[in-house]
């Protein structure tokens, strides 16, 4: 009978209209929620087969829909480990059983452990940055990652590795040697003469501590030069008084050859060796910004490494890095945070916490580094808001109640005829 059949029409459309109610308010209670995306509901009629002189009612089909790629609006916080993507791409995240998920919730702190967490528990997840300061990717898939850790109570020493130093050789210094107008400061015997000049240069050992190298510039030849190089702390005679006597051997010594337009042919690059404690750290030197001209001697240089430095803070750039900034203002690569996409971000799986997991319909995940193809760009200091319209969900709130009370009339007349039809009978 029809009735029976448009009945049962009325109960299929309750039930839509109950399933958007529930996604209505589903979106009201999570318009607060960091980047939550709207769901929304969508119905298509279910048609049953009818002969000619007969009507078969159908029903509804109900699908459920999440705008998951429309970008949220952007709050800004006073946090620097808040963080929100603008564009498209999802952090990974971990949970506490170990399982990697996608999400846009960048409400991240640190926990005890000093990781960054969101406020569903979920663990950030990075590249770690190597001695160099970079980090590489792996496109598809999940290895290799690490959660971010921003503890901020290390102290950090690094040992002076390379160094340099550039300046002019007075072209016109007298020649000097062991047996005439001076001494060579390789041979460590007698007082230092006008003959060699002498600059000095600090770095640092494995554990911070500086060490200063006394660097000797002596010519012993046209277009030659002699360099030879102490460890200060070595020094046993006070140079002030023109005696600079040292108790241990040179750490480095070189010969500087020069064209006689003045520029250096070879002798650049030689090693310092020199033992701190029971440790021989070896420096790299370059020597090749050296000239030899008609004008007075100048030198100047530079040295890597770090002496003890607290990290006072951290920071997460727009490219991902998480960079350690110390006291001294220096910052280190601790670092890199991936994004992931998927082909069709709005068919991913929902799970609980607002996160994601990519399944057949979405597409296969790629991973990459904010800043590049596609990835979009992360905001420190922000969150991404919910794409909720509250306006929006209250009009299709009052739709969905007028429509589920307008079926529930059409099951109330159906039960009415039906009475009718028993009472007829009596």
């Amino acid at each position: 009978m029809s009735i029976f059949g448009s009945m049962k029409t009325a109960v299929s459309g309750m039930n839509a209209q109950a399933n958007r109610l529930g996604t209505v308010s589903d979106n009201i209670a999570n318009s607060s929620t960091t980047g939550y995306k709207e769901a929304s509901t969508s119905f298509s009629s279910l048609v049953l087969p009818s002969s000619a002189g007969s009507y078969s009612s159908g029903g509804v089909q109900t699908s459920v829909h999440r705008a998951i790629s429309q970008q949220g609006n952007i709050s800004y916080t006073t946090s620097s480990t808040d963080l929100a993507i603008q564009g498209d791409g999802f952090f990974v995240v971990q949970s506490s059983a170990g399982q990697t998920f996608l999400s846009r919730s960048g409400d991240f702190s640190a926990d005890s452990s000093g990781n960054l967490v969101n406020s569903a528990g979920f663990t950030l997840m990075g590249y770690p940055a190597d001695s160099s300061g970079t980090a590489s990717v792996v496109v598809n898939g999940f290895s290799g990652l690490e959660p971010v850790n921003v503890s901020q109570n290390g102290v950090t020493a690094i040992a002076t590795t390379t160094g340099e130093m550039s300046g002019n050789l007075n072209s016109n210094a007298d020649i000097a040697t062991s047996s005439s107008t001076g001494y060579l400061p390789s041979e460590n015997l007698a007082p230092v003469t006008d003959d060699t000049s002498k600059a000095s240069i600090t770095g640092y050992d494995s554990q911070g501590n500086a060490v200063t190298f006394d660097v000797y510039y002596t010519k012993t030849a046209d277009n030659t030069w002699d360099v030879t190089v102490y460890n200060k702390a070595d020094l046993v005679s006070d140079p002030t008084s023109g005696t600079a006597l040292y108790s241990s051997d040179p750490v480095g010594s070189t010969e500087l050859d020069f064209d006689d337009n003045g520029d250096l042919t070879s002798g650049g690059s030689f090693d310092l060796s020199y033992t701190s404690g029971s440790t021989t750290q070896t420096i790299s030197m370059d020597f090749t910004g050296f000239t030899q001209v008609a004008t007075d001697f100048n030198a100047t240089g530079k040295m890597n490494g770090q002496a003890p430095n607290p990290v006072t803070s951290v920071t997460i750039g727009k490219d991902g890095t998480v960079n350690a900034v110390y006291k001294d203002s220096s910052t280190k690569a601790l670092y890199r945070i991936p994004l992931a996409t998927v082909a069709s971000p709005d068919n991913l799986t929902l799970e609980s916490g607002n996160v994601y997991s990519a399944n057949g319909d979405s597409g296969v995940t790629v991973t990459g580094f904010p800043q590049t193809g596609g990835f979009g760009y992360i905001q420190s200091g922000a969150l991404e808001e919910s794409n909720v319209d509250l306006a929006t969900e209250l009009t299709n709130m009052i739709e969905a109640q007028k429509s589920y009370t307008a079926n529930s009339k059409v099951f109330q007349a159906g039960s009415d005829l039906l009475d009718v039809l028993v009472n007829l009978q009596r």
